[in-house]
């Protein structure tokens, strides 16, 4: 049966208004903003200044706010809120995916010692359901896999110079103007907000809780006008992906790193500032969710399920953390890269097992072979700038057979 939710809200920003007209226009819900706790007083915004308060205590005091829905940018603020309503015991819905990611084991065990709810839908790629799809759907053994463009702005500036031709800085300053980058875009276009995506994403696919910074990742922050024209040579596009897949070994291999795509991908055809997930399952085969995964009311759509949710005591069981046989990450596997350069010298050539690829451009060069991920994550040289990395659209290489390679490599090292 469901019960009426009176609502605490940090943050009236353009998710948190978002939030209130979608309530307003909803009255069957059964849920109400009682107070909304901000950060600038002065500020117009367009409800009653009755509503309003600068004292977080104002609503985590308060026993008839039964519900938190925290919609802030700032996570150590984030932090302090969400953990103080689940030890008073009231459930929480939040959008602040780099507290989450950053925190998951702690909001676990808290999660259980009080019996209170963290629902985090808005979290992961606003209005694409995505996690409670993972959670509820697919079982751990049929999921093979699950990869996306999961941060919008990175995924408008590739379009941008792959359909418009435009290099990195001009996309990135078309992006900022249409208000799809921020004025600071650096946790975008590094690949941070997806990593945090990623994270959250790992946890409800296979039970896995680790920290961001132990995934192998970047972002399109080194990518040249030159690397979208190789691809479009091809046939394939340049995106930012975000993955997880599961090895023949039964381990779990996780990335944030721009990928050559083909058109033979669904992801693919995903533009502009919209998001794509690709979840592959052992008997369901692909499936793909699309939508965009920013902005006022596609954010807000994933916040108001989430309190519909919790009308209904629903709350993440996460069986597949809990599990006695969780899977666990692995970073054992050589990976097949694109790598473009100006100087030779700034290719760690030593660190490939083989190249079976090299091109001298007038411009750029570039070589395609294959790598120890572990190599990657023990060495940024690939991070410098000038230099661009990229996976191959099918990168993993699990079956290493180095005796029959090793003479094109060889064929190579005059050119090395």
């Amino acid at each position: 049966m469901s019960k009426q939710l009176n609502i605490g809200l940090f943050g009236f920003g353009v998710v948190g208004e978002g939030l209130y007209k979608v309530l307003q226009q909803t009255p069957t819900l059964n849920a109400s903003i009682s107070k909304v706790v901000i950060k600038h007083p002065e500020k117009k915004r367009s409800a009653p200044a009755s509503l309003f308060s600068t004292e977080a205590n104002d609503i985590l005091n308060d026993e008839s706010i039964n519900v938190i829905v925290e919609l802030i940018d700032d996570a150590d603020a984030a932090y302090h809120i969400i953990t103080s309503a689940l030890k008073k015991g009231k459930n929480v819905v939040s959008a602040n995916k780099k507290c989450i990611a950053n925190h998951l084991e702690e909001l676990l065990d808290l999660q259980r010692s009080t019996g209170a709810t963290l629902l985090y839908e808005a979290a992961a790629c606003a209005s694409i359901p995505v996690i409670r799809n993972l959670e509820e759907y697919y079982d751990n053994d049929l999921l093979q896999g699950v990869k996306g463009i999961i941060n919008g702005s990175t995924n408008y500036i590739l379009t941008r110079m792959t359909k418009d031709k435009l290099d990195f800085n001009h996309a990135l300053l078309q992006a900022q103007q249409l208000g799809f980058a921020e004025s600071d875009p650096s946790l975008d276009i590094n690949g941070t907000d997806a990593l945090n995506k990623l994270t959250i994403l790992l946890l409800h696919s296979y039970g896995i809780a680790t920290e961001p910074k132990e995934l192998l990742h970047t972002g399109i922050q080194n990518v040249y006008s030159a690397d979208i024209n190789v691809a479009k040579e091809k046939g394939w596009q340049v995106k930012l992906i975000a993955g997880a897949a599961k090895l023949k070994n039964g381990k779990v291999n996780a990335f944030v790193l721009p990928q050559f795509v083909p058109s033979s991908s669904l992801l693919y055809n995903v533009h502009d500032e919209f998001n794509g997930a690709l979840i592959q399952s052992g008997l369901a085969d692909e499936q793909f969710f699309y939508g965009k995964g920013a902005g006022s009311f596609p954010t807000a759509s994933a916040v108001l399920s989430d309190i519909s949710a919790l009308r209904y005591q629903y709350k993440y069981e996460y069986k597949k953390y809990y599990r006695e046989q969780e899977s666990s990450l692995t970073t054992n596997i050589y990976l097949k890269v694109y790598v473009s350069f100006n100087r030779v010298q700034q290719l760690n050539k030593d660190g490939f097992e083989w190249i079976e690829e090299w091109h001298n451009g007038q411009d750029r060069n570039y070589v395609i072979g294959v790598i120890h991920q572990q190599k990657l994550l023990a060495d940024d040289w690939w991070k410098q700038p000038g230099v661009s990395l990229i996976l191959t659209p099918e990168p993993f290489v699990e079956d290493i057979q180095l005796r029959k390679v090793k003479q094109k490599s060889l064929e190579l090292a005059g050119v090395l």
